[in-house]
């Protein structure tokens, strides 16, 4: 019987950078080199991780061929085969994500800046509890009403690309002609470039949010506080204070 013998030399990573990370298309790449025991060449292979494969190996689906920011081909239940639905789900999981960041920050910074002594106001749970000008039934009407005619307007800008960049009320006021989810001007006021990374970028924060969101509703309904203060206490003793003490108790 013949043996072989081979050592790994060295594993040269090349310059390009996950999709998730950078936010910029492509492939992830990785170069290794394998130096064999009896000889001094060397033998490069590569291994290359596909744009689209959100699953190595599965097959993306005809409709999701990469052209979109963040298309990994997930969609599992072919909800998306429909390129008109597709259209609104890709629109809805924007809107859900820039609502995901801003409502994980809004639960996050609040508490952390009462903890250090900056702020005094209620954890996000109790938000609810509180007075404010009006009560919480008029609040919420307000509220339907606004969002109502929001979502209508992108509704219409959906349909009719650019049919609602002027405000109804206040004429002097428009918006550019940009992309549908995009609209800039005071949407904008860095004046930052719709770019593809820039897009990849914000989705993927924005699903990162997303889970986020979920996990922080979670770890209060299991512990009774918010992720700061949990933070807080599992540093204060890490070997005792983690997730499986707190289910097995």
């Amino acid at each position: 019987m013949a043996a072989t013998q081979a050592s790994i030399a060295a594993f040269r990573p090349c310059a390009s950078k996950t999709r998730f990370l950078s936010g910029s298309s492509g492939k992830l790449s990785r170069e290794v080199s394998v130096k064999p025991a009896t000889s001094s060449s060397y033998n490069s292979f590569k291994v290359e991780a596909k744009k689209g494969e959100w699953l190595p190996g599965l097959v993306s689906p005809g409709y999701l061929d990469g052209s979109l920011p963040g298309d990994n081909g997930f969609d599992p239940l072919g909800l998306a085969e429909d390129p008109e639905n597709l259209k609104w789900f890709v629109q809805a999981e924007l809107v859900n994500s820039r609502w995901a960041m801003l409502g994980v920050a809004g639960m996050l910074l609040p508490e952390v800046f009462t903890k250090i002594g900056i702020i005094n106001v209620p954890e996000w749970y109790n938000a609810g509890k509180s007075e404010y000008f009006a009560s919480s039934s008029t609040l919420l009407v307000i509220e339907f009403i606004l969002f109502h005619y929001v979502e209508i307007r992108r509704w219409q800008d959906i349909k009719n690309p650019g049919s609602v960049n002027q405000d109804p009320i206040f004429k002097n006021y428009s918006l550019p002609p940009n992309e549908v989810g995009y609209p800039g001007g005071i949407f904008n006021p860095l004046n930052f470039t719709p770019t593809e990374e820039a897009k990849e970028k914000e989705l993927a924060n924005g699903r990162l949010a997303m889970l986020a969101f979920l996990g922080f509703v979670v770890q209060h309904n299991v512990t009774g506080k918010g992720p700061f203060e949990n933070l807080l206490q599992h540093l204060s003793d890490p070997w005792h204070n983690t997730i499986i003490q707190t289910f097995s108790s």
